[in-house]
């Protein structure tokens, strides 16, 4: 027994020594561990602080240069910025100019649809927006609508302009920026694209005409509705006599003036060559319609586009309805006329400075604004005789 305990007892100190020796040898080794994985993250945070203030001084650097930069530079920035507008403009006009001075069937360009759209609003932007943001957005579209390649193609001194294909589309601008063009509708229309438009003729700014014109697009229909009801007017009154001046009654012919040029694609029906007005792309401002003696159209042409002619109205009781002469009896048919159509008005006449009077009436359904002072003329003619 008492070796037993005594066995117990040599045992359980050497189990306790065992014991002091491991946990010091863990927690030495525990504590070198801890140093060593102390220093190496102390060491590695002391790297990262390093490498973050060389790049917050990197960074300061850069932002004191662009700083600099923009102080120096700023001014000179500024001040082109402000000169933009004028630049532009300055360079539009040699792009218009050198563009627009060619024969009325010389093609401008064949831009697609969309550069087409845009081009015309910038225009109409810039004509209806004379402040610096007006011409700002004008710019804006016409460049966007790809009016910058013509217009780097001019500025260099590059005289013709030849045409460029897209999408199978050969587009011709017709005309002047600022003259104006006639299409005359014959009565005739034709299947385009699905739907039923007018045929007729141009008669262009300089007296030439186009024949085989298809009006396609907006107020299509209404010009065909405006002239049948010319036709049928026409049919009932012309040889009748005037109660006025004792004439006979003329046959009147309506048409439809166009501000500025006309996009015209030339295509092929059933065999048949036709210049297509793509009248979508006409700013509506710009379309005004009239009718008058028909013998007269071409002589309305040349008159508005002559400088010094203007337009007045004639009072109801002017001695011009009694005038036994063309002028006369079409002042008075003209009103005749205006009881039958609903949207249209009479006693028009345009005064020129070197020509005969012509008489003429309008039609308000297709109101042009550009067209205002020849739609709703402001001032009265007043003959003594």
């Amino acid at each position: 027994m008492k070796l037993n305990r005594g066995l117990k007892g040599i045992f359980k100190k050497i189990g306790n020594n065992i014991k002091k020796d491991l946990d010091a040898i863990i927690e030495d080794n525990v504590k070198d561990s801890s140093r060593n994985f102390k220093g190496k993250v102390n060491e590695s945070l002391k790297y990262l602080y390093e490498r973050l203030e060389n790049a917050k001084d990197k960074i300061y650097y850069g932002l004191q240069k662009v700083k600099d930069g923009i102080l120096e530079y700023g001014t000179e920035i500024k001040d082109k910025f402000e000169g933009l507008p004028k630049y532009l403009n300055k360079k539009l006009e040699e792009i218009v100019y050198k563009t627009m001075e060619y024969g009325p069937k010389i093609a401008f360009s064949a831009l697609p649809s969309p550069a087409r759209v845009s081009i015309s609003e910038g225009l109409y932007i810039i004509n209806a927006d004379k402040s610096l943001r007006g011409k700002l957005i004008g710019y804006g579209l016409i460049f966007v609508g790809g009016a910058s390649a013509v217009g780097l193609y001019l500025m260099f001194g590059l005289h013709p302009i030849h045409s460029l294909p897209s999408n199978n589309e050969h587009i011709q601008y017709l005309g002047s920026p600022n003259g104006y063009i006639a299409f005359v509708p014959n009565g005739q229309t034709i299947n385009y694209n699905g739907h039923t438009d007018p045929e007729g003729e141009l008669i262009l700014n300089n007296g030439s005409t186009i024949k085989d014109v298809i009006w396609d697009g907006q107020y299509a229909n209404t010009i065909i509705q405006n002239h049948n009801q010319i036709v049928q007017l026409n049919n009932q009154f012309v040889g009748q006599t005037d109660p006025i001046n004792n004439q006979q009654y003329v046959p009147l012919q309506d048409f439809y003036v166009i501000k500025g040029q006309v996009p015209v694609e030339e295509v092929t029906i059933n065999g048949q060559a036709y210049f297509v007005i793509d009248a979508n792309n006409i700013n509506p401002a710009d379309i005004a319609g009239f009718y008058t003696y028909q013998g007269w159209v071409p002589n309305f042409i040349e008159a508005i586009n002559t400088p010094g002619t203007y337009a007045a109205v004639l009072p109801g009781n002017s001695p011009v309805f009694q005038w036994t002469n063309t002028t006369g009896t079409v002042a008075y048919q003209t009103e005749l006329y205006q009881r039958y159509i609903g949207y249209s008005a009479g006693r028009h006449l345009l005064v020129q400075s070197n020509g005969p009077l012509i008489s003429y009436g309008v039609y308000t359904n297709i109101p042009g604004t550009y067209l205002i002072s020849y739609i709703t003329p402001q001032q009265v003619y007043n003959s003594s005789s």
